[in-house]
């Protein structure tokens, strides 16, 4: 079978096209997918680097987020059969721990093996390309704005890091809702592209501190209320932190999902209990929640964004592409 590998941690000259990777055999309550399409994300790409803490064993096909076709199935599946239109859910939700691309082989190859329990059917009106852009983005977006973050029509939504594939997301989830958003990415390129999918306002943080505008849009935030905005999505981390909690209005929610610029980060204590806010964490998603993603593309209320469609050979290229920050949206694989 064809597949792209990580032979080794290290740069992406460990990326490897091979054509005699092992087929996988569906077991008992298995089925084998034929990929369409599997996206590119940053956990492929710190798998590829190594990740503290995460044994890996290697050479190993990543990619998590997989829409296919069932090839085969294993004794003891029901309710499934050869030619559904499935969205694989990459978590092991029964047994072990990690996940497809992560602990055992993924989609960027022709064939991958998954427990029918973690198969989604996809609804005639949702492409493979769609469905395949959900699961580690969307369905994370998903949990963090509409489960935990609770986003409403007429709020205020401030989104750290918007042009990522989470953040561009949470701009479609909170346009949705009928929010009004406040897009910040590090170009005047990134804004323009957010703005074209619906964000009100945008602030290029390369340029421009986000607190003074957000302060010019609405105003300081007050101890005794109004003011700032009411939800701000903050998976940076880092040093952004404190920053974010002087743009939220008395009352208002802060959520992450993550810290992509670092995990050690310093609170203001002053303005969590003064401002009386809530901090929400969020982690991952649920089964109900990617079921909840592809009724909104059947309902042409959600279009995921795919910036570029690679084929399997490129699968360096759509990796470099990720960690120059050169994309606006999902990145897929073709194999």
């Amino acid at each position: 079978m064809r597949a792209a590998i990580t032979k080794e941690h290290g740069d992406r000259n460990q990326i490897a096209i091979v054509n005699d990777w092992p087929m996988p055999e569906a077991g008992r309550g298995e089925v084998v997918v034929e990929v369409a399409f599997c996206a590119v994300n940053f956990h492929d790409i710190f798998t590829r680097r190594g990740m503290p803490g995460i044994k890996i064993d290697l050479p190993i096909v990543v990619g998590s987020d997989i829409a296919g076709t069932v090839s085969h199935t294993g004794t003891g599946v029901s309710g499934w059969s050869v030619g559904d239109r499935v969205l694989i859910d990459p978590v092991f939700r029964e047994k072990g721990v990690g996940m497809i691309g992560e602990t055992v082989d993924g989609g960027r190859a022709g064939y991958v093996k998954a427990a029918a329990s973690q198969l989604v059917r996809i609804p005639d009106a949702v492409t493979f390309e769609q469905a395949a852009s959900l699961p580690l983005a969307y369905g994370t977006a998903y949990r963090m704005m509409v489960m935990q973050g609770r986003v409403a029509a007429g709020e205020k939504v401030l989104i750290l890091g918007a042009s990522g594939g989470v953040g561009i997301a949470c701009v479609q989830l909170a346009k949705i809702a009928g929010a009004e958003v406040v897009a910040c990415a590090s170009s005047d390129s990134k804004l323009e592209r957010l703005k074209a999918l619906g964000a009100d306002h945008g602030i290029n943080y390369a340029t421009s501190g986000i607190l003074d505008e957000v302060k010019a849009l609405y105003g300081k935030p007050r101890v005794g209320g109004g003011n700032g905005v009411d939800l701000a999505v903050n998976f940076t981390g880092g040093d952004t932190i404190k920053e974010t909690q002087r743009c939220v209005t008395a009352g208002g929610r802060i959520v992450t999902c993550g810290a992509t610029a670092g995990y050690d980060v310093e609170l203001d204590m002053r303005f969590l209990w003064t401002f009386e806010h809530h901090m929400i964490g969020s982690n991952g998603w649920s089964v109900s929640d990617l079921e909840a993603l592809l009724d909104l593309i059947a309902q042409a209320k959600l279009d995921p964004v795919i910036d570029k469609i690679y084929r399997l050979e490129q699968t360096a290229e759509a990796e470099r592409m990720l960690e120059d920050r050169e994309v606006v949206g999902k990145v897929l694989i073709q194999p």
